[in-house]
C-alpha cells in the first residue's frame, strides 16, 4: 500500500463556515445544471442540522477555497430522504444504510475530488458499520460514472422516479454494497481499485477535530426553525431533530 498527497483536504464540516461553504459549492455545481436549485442552495436546509446528517468538504490547499462537497445521511434516526419518494428492496429496508446527496464539485476542480468524496463516502460507511449506499442521478452521463464507481440500478427496469425534495426532478436510484466492496472491485479489476482500496491518503480526515476550513469569526449556527425550507419540498420531507436538540457549530 502506497501514499498519495492530494491537492485539497477532505475534511467533515463542522463549523458555520465549513457548513456555509458547502452550501455554495452546492449552488454553483447544481446551479449550474439545473438553474432554479442554484439560488434555494446557499443556505443550509434542516437535513444539515439532523444527528444522523454529515457533510464533508474538500478544500483546495493552494487557495483554500472549498471545492467539493457530499453529504451523508444514515437511516439510525428513521428514514432517509429518498425514502418518501421510492420504496427500497426489503434487503436494504431490514439492513444499514446511508444515502449520499449533494455530492458536488465546482467547474474546473481538480478531477480527483468527486473520487474522494466516494472514496470518503466508502469510509464513512466502513466506520459507522453501514452496509448500503444509495445514491440519486439525474442524467445519463451521471448514472454511467456512478456504475463505473461499482453502484448498480436499485431496479433492474431501471425506472426513473420522481424525487420530492427536489422539486419532483426525476431521477435513477443506484446502490453500492459498502461491506463487498473491496472483494467485487479487486475481482473486477476495477481501474479505481489502487486509488480507493490501496492507498494512503492523509488528505481525507474525516475523524479530525479541526475545521474544514480555517476559523474565521466567532459566530454560531443552529438548525433552523421547525417547518423552515430552503428548499421545494423540504419542508415535508426532511428527518427533523427537535430545535433543543441541534447541534451548535462554533467558527
Amino acid at each position: 500500500m502506497h501514499k498519495q498527497s492530494l491537492s485539497f483536504s477532505v475534511r467533515i464540516a463542522r463549523t458555520r463556515n465549513d457548513v456555509q461553504a458547502a452550501c455554495r459549492v452546492r449552488a454553483t455545481s447544481y446551479g449550474h445544471h439545473v438553474p432554479q436549485l442554484g439560488e434555494a442552495l446557499l443556505e443550509p436546509d434542516l437535513l444539515d442540522a439532523d444527528q444522523n446528517t454529515v457533510s464533508v468538504l474538500c478544500v483546495d490547499k493552494a487557495t483554500g477555497s472549498a471545492v467539493g462537497t457530499a453529504r451523508f445521511q444514515t437511516n439510525a434516526g428513521g428514514m432517509l430522504l429518498i425514502e418518501h419518494s421510492v420504496s427500497l428492496p426489503g434487503d436494504m429496508k431490514d439492513d444499514s444504510r446511508a444515502e449520499i446527496t449533494r455530492l458536488s464539485a465546482v467547474p474546473g476542480a481538480d478531477p480527483l475530488v468527486k473520487i474522494s468524496l466516494m472514496k470518503a463516502s466508502w469510509l464513512f460507511c466502513m466506520a459507522t458499520q453501514v452496509r448500503w449506499m444509495v445514491i440519486c442521478s439525474r442524467k445519463e452521463a451521471l448514472t454511467r460514472q456512478y456504475r463505473r464507481l461499482g453502484f448498480n440500478n436499485l431496479f433492474d427496469d431501471e425506472r426513473w422516479i420522481p424525487m420530492s425534495h427536489v422539486g419532483h426532478i426525476e431521477h435513477q436510484v443506484l446502490r453500492f454494497n459498502a461491506t463487498t466492496a473491496e472483494r467485487t472491485w479487486r475481482e473486477e479489476r476495477n481501474p479505481l481499485y489502487e486509488f480507493i482500496f490501496n492507498t494512503v491518503h492523509p488528505d481525507i480526515q474525516l475523524f479530525s477535530t479541526e475545521p474544514a476550513l480555517p476559523p474565521r469569526q466567532r459566530t454560531e449556527w443552529r438548525a433552523p426553525a421547525p417547518g423552515w425550507s430552503a428548499q421545494p419540498g423540504m419542508r415535508s420531507h426532511a428527518v427533523v431533530r427537535p430545535a433543543s436538540a441541534a447541534p451548535v457549530l462554533v467558527s
